[in-house]
């Protein structure tokens, strides 16, 4: 994408209604743009962040066995009331009348619809087991949104639904919904720790927060330093071996269960949580099937969320410096971000459409500057947007046949030969 065509409405200055970094930076790098309180329109850098974001989570949930469906986001307030739940919420359910006065609200969450489709549509054992999944916007009308995106009222949410025909079954598909949240984060350039939550009237222990380290979190978080040694690339665990590390919340924390030189505390951003719900819907909504022996039995189910918009905030809070982003590659918006110095010139136009060529044609992203705007202006967008590599064309280097790469994380930067960028980004 050339950027002289593309809509990136970057900002110089920060705004003064954002309060936290990846509120400031989102705005700033043009990516997010505020309708009302609480409401943003994407644009498209933000845009192709959130779809790589979804690519991951879907990849992922696939691996697992899930199958993706999507549910209307207007639900019928009688399956809440049938439920139980529809004054639970309050003032956070959006409720309105359609045009023959039968009332519909916007949904929440969807244990209600998902447990509909199930108990109409599931007969016998042989349905079992099935985890169903969606990503879908979901709206709760808070008091006081802010933060931008970690903290909207309106959010796109992944939530998936695991149906079982006893405990032992619900607890493999929740065991298997934990590995597969680690796998998730980490593609993503997270180090998540799981953290035991309540499971509230539900009891029991199956119930966990990943949350990710960030200053402007909203939770302190007492976990083993094992942790950092993850994100750091300094060592590699297995699901398994990360289960058994110390991780709590708050109210949680108990100091004599960790070693004091083992034992970190920081803040942490919920991205995702993963609970056990048991007979709580399936038995007031009717959810049963037929088991082996013919007798009818009510399911075993489990809800698995991820804040999918709320990523791109923990994201930024998670990888950035005082210039702007530091996007992992993996949901980067562009791979590459490519710098021609002086648009005008042959050699460093010819060399910088070589270069934008050879870089499509391997199928990798790159956002070309081919602007008028100064060389110092060039440089701060790019590291504002946070692209994980820059290919710098200049005059002098285009003469020689060599560019300069910038490593956004690192910012190390290395001459090279073009055949030999190339080469590097492939």
């Amino acid at each position: 994408m050339r950027l002289s065509q593309y809509f990136l409405p970057v900002l110089k200055e920060n705004p003064s209604e954002a309060q936290i970094v990846s509120h400031r930076l989102m705005l700033r790098a043009g990516m997010v743009r505020q309708l009302t309180s609480g409401i943003y329109s994407w644009l498209p850098l933000g845009l192709r962040v959130l779809r790589n974001i979804e690519k991951i989570i879907r990849e992922e949930m696939d691996a697992s066995g899930a199958q993706e469906v999507l549910m209307a986001t207007l639900q019928p307030t009688d399956l809440w009331k049938e439920s139980g739940r529809y004054e639970a919420l309050g003032k956070e359910m959006l409720r309105f009348p359609d045009r023959a006065e039968r009332e519909l609200l916007y949904s929440p969450t969807c244990e209600e619809v998902i447990t509909d489709i199930v108990r109409t549509n599931f007969r016998s054992y042989r349905d079992l087991p099935r985890n169903l999944y969606q990503i879908q916007w979901k709206f709760r009308d808070e008091i006081r949104p802010r933060f931008g995106v970690m903290r909207g009222r309106e959010f796109l949410m992944k939530d998936s639904y695991s149906f079982d025909l006893d405990y032992e079954g619900a607890k493999k598909h929740y065991n298997l919904m934990y590995d597969t949240y680690l796998r998730m984060f980490a593609r993503m350039g997270l180090t998540a720790i799981p953290v035991r939550a309540d499971s509230g009237a539900i009891g029991g222990d199956l119930s966990h927060e990943f949350q990710v380290v960030a200053d402007t979190g909203e939770s302190a978080l007492y976990y083993d330093a094992a942790f950092d040694d993850i994100r750091d690339g300094k060592i590699s665990m297995t699901t398994e071996e990360m289960r058994g590390l110390y991780a709590a919340a708050d109210e949680q924390h108990k100091p004599d269960a960790i070693a004091k030189d083992r034992l970190r505390e920081a803040r942490g951003i919920e991205v995702g949580h993963i609970f056990y719900l048991g007979k709580k819907y399936s038995e007031v909504l009717g959810a049963k099937i037929t088991n082996k022996e013919g007798v009818d039995t009510v399911l075993e189910m489990g809800c698995y969320g991820v804040g999918v918009s709320r990523l791109v905030g923990a994201i930024i809070e998670a990888s950035h410096d005082d210039a702007g982003i530091i996007w992992p590659e993996s949901v980067a918006p562009f791979k590459v971000g490519l710098i021609n110095l002086r648009v005008g010139d042959a050699k460093c136009d010819a060399t910088c459409q070589n270069i934008y060529e050879a870089l499509q044609g391997k199928g990798i992203d790159v956002l070309y500057d081919d602007t008028d705007e100064r060389a110092g202006g060039k440089f701060a967008t790019m590291d504002l947007i946070g692209l994980p590599w820059q290919v710098v064309v200049g005059p002098k280097g285009a003469e020689k046949g060599v560019v300069e790469l910038k490593n956004r994380k690192s910012g190390e930067k290395v001459e090279l030969s073009v055949e030999a960028a190339l080469a590097k980004l492939a």
